[in-house]
């Protein structure tokens, strides 16, 4: 016996709901199309690489489908025909900006938005300790950069980021200071440094790169025109003066003294203490029980002196280090090793010695390191 079904009646819908949900479809749609781009211009669009694989100073936009990528083509670059110049504005060079990580600085970040170079012409790379500091680090870090990158002015965004965590274990835990400058800590943590930068650079290092500039996560305040100003000199390697701002007790007023200590030029009696040194041991620039009476940089400083002047010299520090590609690409690295006594950015500019590239510095010019 069949049953008859009864007449089904519809509410009628109000018309203000009817139109919240055509709004809210309008917004999904929005945003699924919308968060899969770049947001970047058409041209910068067009300068994206098509498959992950791709150099990896390239930037990348990840594809919305699901669809599985088809094996990357076969590229040919000829590494003639990159130039580095001294005015790479002009030449609209490819700037490779990496930052070894421990603590992430505000000031840091808010410095790196302020430089003029174009931002579609630099790649950030960082590497960071897997460690509860380098966690956090990397959280905030990612904040920063999704916060730049998606939401910020096209200008600020930068052509491609990348970040490492290191395979290693820190040799100290602690990044205070006092810990880090330690003596005996010395060897162990410049050879960790020396292994995160080599790791660093030769990771991001791409064939259109022409100049790598090395800033520490500390260094809070340069000039706008970093970039320009160090290449415009011209030289293979190039290091600024770092100082650190600071509360002058018996001035009572700010004040600044010089903090980076590794930029130096050599002399006899650190050379003579090498030649008692067994093949292991590294020669420490800063230290009461290694008076190695080099010239330090930190002190070349004149207030009225000429903010281009430069001076050759033997040993570079990493808190601001412009390098020109070529000497990464002709071999030049950190050895995490006594390499001539030296290790990490000073044996990294004893090899650029021994490779045929001068290292300079600027005493006068000045970028600042944070004061905890």
């Amino acid at each position: 016996m069949a049953r008859s079904m009864g007449a089904v009646r519809l509410k009628k819908t109000n018309p203000i709901t009817l139109a919240l949900g055509a709004a809210l479809c309008i917004f999904i749609l929005y945003f699924l199309i919308g968060s899969s781009g770049s947001g970047f211009s058409a041209a910068r669009q067009a300068a994206a690489a098509s498959h992950p694989l791709s150099p990896p100073t390239s930037p990348f936009r990840k594809s919305t489908g699901k669809a599985k990528y088809k094996a990357p083509p076969v590229a040919h670059y000829n590494l003639n025909n990159v130039t580095i110049t001294s005015n790479p504005l002009e030449a609209r060079e490819n700037i490779l900006l990496l930052t070894p990580m421990a603590r992430f600085y505000q000031g840091y970040w808010d410095n790196l938005l302020k430089l003029s170079y174009p931002h579609e012409l630099i790649t950030l790379g960082f590497i960071l300790p897997k460690t509860k500091e380098g966690n956090m680090a990397t959280t905030e870090l990612q904040r920063q950069i999704a916060k730049t990158q998606k939401s910020g002015p096209e200008k600020d965004r930068f052509k491609s980021i990348i970040i490492l965590r290191q395979d290693f274990e820190p040799p100290i835990q602690s990044q205070d200071e006092a810990e880090r400058h330690k003596m005996q800590n010395q060897k162990k943590r410049r050879a960790a440094m020396a292994k995160a930068r080599n790791s660093l650079l030769f990771t991001t290092l791409g064939p259109a790169t022409s100049w790598v500039l090395w800033l520490d996560a500390d260094v809070i305040e340069t000039p706008p025109t970093l970039i320009q100003d160090l290449a415009s000199h011209d030289k293979p390697v190039i290091a600024p003066n770092c100082f650190q701002r600071f509360y002058n007790e018996e001035k009572k007023a700010m004040d600044e003294r010089p903090y980076d200590f590794n930029n130096w030029q050599d002399s006899e009696a650190a050379q003579d203490l090498a030649k008692k040194m067994g093949p292991d041991d590294i020669l420490l620039e800063g230290y009461r029980e290694l008076p190695t009476y080099r010239a330090l940089m930190a002190y070349m400083h004149k207030p009225d002196g000429l903010r281009a002047e430069t001076v050759p010299l033997d040993g570079v520090g990493g808190a601001a280090l412009l390098v020109k590609a070529d000497v990464h690409r002709d071999g030049a690295m950190f050895p995490p090793f006594s390499f001539y006594h030296l290790i990490e950015t000073e044996g990294f500019a004893k090899m650029a010695k021994r490779l045929g590239w001068q290292p300079f510095g600027l005493p006068n010019y000045k970028v600042y390191h944070y004061n905890e």
